[in-house]
């Protein structure tokens, strides 16, 4: 993560986008793919040199019908113009507060509750804070089940664990891009950023894009050691008691093979951790 999240944020939306996409005519040879740092300006109706002071970090305080009319200029989604805003310092309201680790024990409670779905509870940088068992047993293959990104770049079980690694992958860098507009300078934010960008070319690739996403409702498809393919669609809550912290819950189509599969899933976590009858190691 670098001191010019503002200014590489938006020299990024501007390289994925085309002048036949915004209804401008392309003259000349283009150096660089996208639209030149002019076409912004004109688009967006501020001055062009003002747009390359921001691009460059030299303007770090636009106002916020600036950021608005960028972020129409530049086709931006709303995950994406609520990054914008943030970068630019013009959210309204106060600063995010850093997000709780600790995660109560009434929401405990209620993952229990749902023994035949898996359902956890994360925060904004993608650690895992708490699980229910057939959580566990999902995530078993990997050592340890602690952080989705880890997870997917750095354990050697992500790469089989994924079935559509890719759209993983990508989804995963656009979630902590979405994190870094709310706490750019959290420090576990940035150490694991760091190091994965290090550690990992596809992650620095990704990160470098710029995409910004937050969770979807996508289903996801999954190949687990203990039970093969499982395809699962979820749902994600924001917990109002710890605002950052989101709670998880994966679901089968019932009567799917995916639903037979999480329950077999299951019963093999169960039997798994049940504790030995007392002298079984003598018998």
């Amino acid at each position: 993560m670098g001191d010019n999240d503002l200014g590489e944020f938006l020299r990024s939306r501007r390289s994925g986008l085309r002048p036949e996409e915004v209804g401008m005519a392309s003259h000349g040879t283009r150096r660089v793919p996208g639209l030149r740092r002019e076409e912004v300006a004109v688009l967006a109706g501020v001055n062009a040199d003002y747009y390359t002071r921001l691009e460059q970090g030299r303007e770090r305080h636009p106002s916020a019908q600036v950021l608005d009319a960028l972020s129409r200029a530049l086709r931006l989604d709303g995950d994406a113009r609520d990054h914008l805003y943030r970068l630019g310092g013009t959210v309204p309201g106060e600063p995010a507060a850093r997000v709780p680790d600790q995660v109560s024990p009434g929401l405990r409670q209620l993952m229990d509750g749902y023994p035949h779905t898996p359902a956890f509870v994360l925060n904004r940088t993608l650690d895992i804070l708490a699980t229910n068992a057939l959580a566990d047993a999902l995530y078993s293959p990997f050592h340890p089940a602690d952080n989705l990104a880890r997870m997917a770049f750095a354990d050697p079980a992500g790469r089989a664990f994924y079935q559509d690694w890719d759209r993983a992958a990508q989804a995963t860098v656009a979630n902590l891009r979405h994190a870094a507009g709310y706490e750019p300078d959290n420090p576990r934010l940035r150490g694991l950023v760091n190091t994965l960008t290090e550690d990992s070319a596809e992650f620095a690739r990704l990160w470098d894009s710029h995409t910004v996403r937050g969770k979807t409702q996508e289903a996801k498809r999954f190949l687990h050691p203990d039970v093969g393919p499982l395809t699962l669609g979820y749902q994600s809550f924001d917990v109002r008691e710890a605002p950052g912290q989101q709670l998880v819950i994966y679901h089968a189509e019932p009567g799917s093979g995916s639903a037979e599969a999480l329950h077999l899933l299951g019963s093999i976590h169960a039997t798994r951790t049940r504790p030995s009858p007392r002298g079984a190691d003598r018998a």
